[in-house]
């Protein structure tokens, strides 16, 4: 069974504090903030099985800086 409110993410920062997060929009970008920026994870078709139950699999792709 796939839980769609959670998601695993892969890659990014290795100490990045959390890999399973919530997602508010199932199958959109996740944007997590993050030392004074973002890091963007973008949906795969891959699932992942999880403590918390069969995950869909975000990752990595960029990092923008928070301006300022």
């Amino acid at each position: 069974m796939t839980n769609a409110a959670k998601a695993v993410l892969e890659g990014g920062p290795d100490d990045l504090p959390e890999r399973i997060v919530s997602l508010t929009t199932p199958g959109t970008d996740v944007k997590i903030p993050f030392r004074g920026g973002y890091e963007h994870f973008k949906a795969t078709a891959r699932h992942q099985e999880t403590t918390e139950g069969e995950l869909p699999v975000y990752e990595w792709w960029e990092r923008t800086e928070i301006p300022g």
